[in-house]
């Protein structure tokens, strides 16, 4: 191909740059005149996202999160509080979900992190609640139990853990710092090629950056992202025992979603103490038809007595729809407790 030949193509792209950024600005002025008609309903709103990154093809969805993103934030800047300080997975997963135009707030720990949404400083609030390797995050489900927040979406991130330090040779490398989760999710890599070096953890993968940025002969597990905000190199990339390793993050706020046909329902509730009782609150499941995606016990330690357990169960579906609502109606007669924690899309990947 001649050079003649590039330089007509690139003219081609060039002008198909050109429509591409009108029909953009199309849709800035379409969604300021959808926000203008919404008053002071909320610009976001999960269910109608989820519709328009489930019908583009999955390598678009990225570009098209960010359109979505500033055409929201013609309607209205939205706030949204994560763990943090910035650098961290959480902040990671709310661009990931949210896009650029927001305002991020990092958050000291999970509890400040609710509490922002819930005294209304954010409007919504990312938190992460299991890991495909280390299992849940127990503080998100204890608070999940008492706040007044729903969950209105959820975002699945692929994890990839770094090790990072000023040191140029890992040789040298004599303390690592990291969430407990992520020495967790490292383990195999660590003991066999670091066995020796003491391993801290802290509060977060960004703080454990932070920290190494200053201290000779540390390291920190934490993503690129880290790296790159606090100016240290990355020696080892990928170390996660698992390469499929996930961390679920679920967003909360006051909106309830409606349906998308592709939903799921969360729920927390307690058993009666006596023989068979978790059996008879998991039979209406099977006998409605709705499928159960996960269960998780915990000690119900903001309810009552020693030794008492609450039960956390997805269910795929929204609370809405009949099959669903019918379940939910016969397990309130049986469970002493119930709680629906929200109805919302399902991760679009």
């Amino acid at each position: 191909m001649s050079e003649k030949d590039i330089h007509k193509l690139r003219g081609q792209i060039d002008a198909l740059d050109d429509e591409l950024l009108r029909l953009f600005g199309r849709r800035m002025d379409l969604a300021r005149e959808v926000g203008k008609l919404k008053g002071n309903a909320p610009a976001y709103r999960p269910e109608r996202e989820s519709e328009i990154l489930g019908r583009v093809p999955e390598t678009a969805r990225p570009v098209f999160r960010e359109i979505i993103s500033a055409c929201r934030g013609v309607e209205q800047a939205i706030r949204v509080a994560y763990l943090g300080p910035q650098g961290t997975f959480s902040e990671q997963a709310v661009r990931r979900h949210f896009g650029s135009a927001v305002q991020a707030q990092p958050a000291g720990s999970i509890d400040e992190v609710f509490r922002g949404v819930e005294s209304t400083a954010a409007h919504f609030a990312v938190v992460p609640v299991e890991n495909s390797t280390d299992g849940v995050v127990g503080r998100t489900l204890d608070l999940l139990l008492v706040t007044p927040l729903k969950i209105c979406g959820e975002i699945e991130l692929k994890v990839r853990q770094n090790l990072l330090s000023r040191e140029k040779d890992a040789k040298k490398i004599r303390r690592i710092y990291s969430h407990a989760q992520s020495l967790a999710q490292c383990n195999g890599w660590l003991g066999q090629n670091l066995p020796k070096a003491e391993r801290v953890p802290v509060g977060s993968n960004a703080e454990a950056a932070q920290r190494a940025a200053k201290e000779k002969g540390a390291a920190a597990i934490a993503g690129e992202a880290a790296a790159a905000r606090y100016k240290l190199a990355v020696l080892a990339r990928d170390i996660e025992d698992d390469p499929n390793n996930t961390t679920r993050f679920l967003v909360l706020g006051s909106l309830e979603p409606a349906p998308t046909g592709r939903d799921r329902t969360s729920l927390v509730m307690s058993a009666e103490n006596k023989p068979g009782a978790v059996h008879a609150l998991l039979t209406p499941l099977a006998q409605g038809g709705v499928s159960m995606s996960r269960i998780e016990s915990r000690p119900a330690r903001a309810r009552s007595a020693l030794w008492e357990y609450v039960f956390f169960i997805d269910v795929e579906g929204h609370q809405a729809e009949p099959k669903v609502k019918n379940v939910i109606e016969v397990l309130k007669s049986r469970a002493p407790f119930l709680k629906i924690l929200g109805s919302y899309p399902m991760a679009v990947s």
